[in-house]
């Protein structure tokens, strides 16, 4: 009889131990699960060997003023008319865009976005605003502050002595965040401008700048990101984006 006992005593122990450890893993495989935001991820504009999701300003084939040299995108440079700016094939609203440019000696070109198509628009700054790249000592714009290299061109004036020399490559990352109405410029790892993107405080800078008559300017939050042709020869690499959620 006290065998017996002793046997059930160890059963009851043995199954309250069995309960106790399924217990406890179905509590383990109830547990939620911690969701982790991850950063948007980075994509190619440029792949390095051809203008695939680039096109003309305005529709048409990219024109032989611009060539694709070892990885990087190059405009040779023109005088007078047609102007030949690419944009994007996608449109953008929310990102942000990474890329290293180069300057021709005494040279101007410029990366715009929320850039719009359409045949009353003959430039894409007319819809979009731009960052400005420059030879700040050699292009007459360097002699304006709000007009060198960094700058959100007309709006907002960068700190000095941040470019490269010429020949040299330039880092530039542009933000812009219309749910947080803010937008920033980096420049070598500089931060060089940091704007709204609407409100009281953007209108009076726009009604402080030469475009304060132009009726579309800067007023699309999605458009098409540019590079710009400004007679001057320009070399563009390493463009990317992150889009953001």
């Amino acid at each position: 009889m006290k065998k017996t006992a002793t046997l059930l005593l160890v059963l009851l122990i043995v199954f309250a131990c069995k309960n106790k450890t399924k217990e406890i893993v179905e509590n383990e495989a109830v547990e939620p699960e911690i969701e982790v935001n991850q950063e948007p991820e980075w994509v190619s504009l440029f792949d390095g060997e051809t203008f695939n999701g680039w096109h003309v300003y305005n529709g048409g084939d990219i024109s032989s003023h611009w060539s694709i040299e070892d990885g990087v995108l190059a405009f040779a440079g023109r005088e007078g008319s047609p102007e030949y700016n690419i944009v994007t094939d996608k449109e953008y609203t929310d990102f942000k865009l990474s890329l290293e440019w180069k300057i021709s000696e005494n040279g101007n070109s410029g990366i715009m976005w929320a850039v719009k198509e359409d045949e009353k628009f003959e430039h894409p700054y007319d819809t979009g605003a731009e960052i400005q790249v420059l030879h700040n000592e050699g292009h007459p714009d360097g002699k304006f502050p709000s007009h060198r290299a960094g700058a959100l061109y007309d709006l907002i004036i960068p700190p000095d002595g941040i470019t490269k020399p010429v020949g040299e490559w330039n880092t530039c990352e542009i933000y812009i965040n219309h749910k947080t109405n803010q937008g920033k410029v980096w420049l070598n790892g500089t931060l060089t401008a940091e704007f709204p993107l609407s409100g009281e405080k953007w209108d009076a800078m726009i009604a402080n700048s030469k475009f304060k008559d132009w009726e579309h300017f800067a007023k699309a939050k999605t458009g098409r990101i540019c590079l710009q042709d400004h007679e001057d020869k320009v070399w563009y690499r390493n463009i990317k984006i992150q889009e953001l959620n």
